[in-house]
């Protein structure tokens, strides 16, 4: 539970990520076939996921102690 607490920003983004992955694909998707992320749906879900996630990341806050800003570990 300890880990949702700390990661939910980014679990979160994974989720909106998949989600609009997933739209993306629905929606404009690769009619061809030879796209790599666009040719299939969980392709396309994944690389929505991973880029959701990351980008979500970038909002978390870390949590620094004394030792961490004053550089004595």
């Amino acid at each position: 539970m300890n880990f949702i607490k700390q990661n939910l920003i980014v679990i979160i983004g994974v989720v909106v990520g998949a989600v609009a992955g997933f739209l993306y694909w629905h929606y404009v998707g690769c009619e061809s076939g030879t796209c790599a992320i666009t040719s299939k749906p969980l392709n396309s879900t994944a690389y929505g996921a991973l880029m959701g996630g990351l980008t979500f990341s970038l909002f978390k806050k870390e949590n620094k102690t004394k030792n961490d800003i004053s550089g004595n570990n």
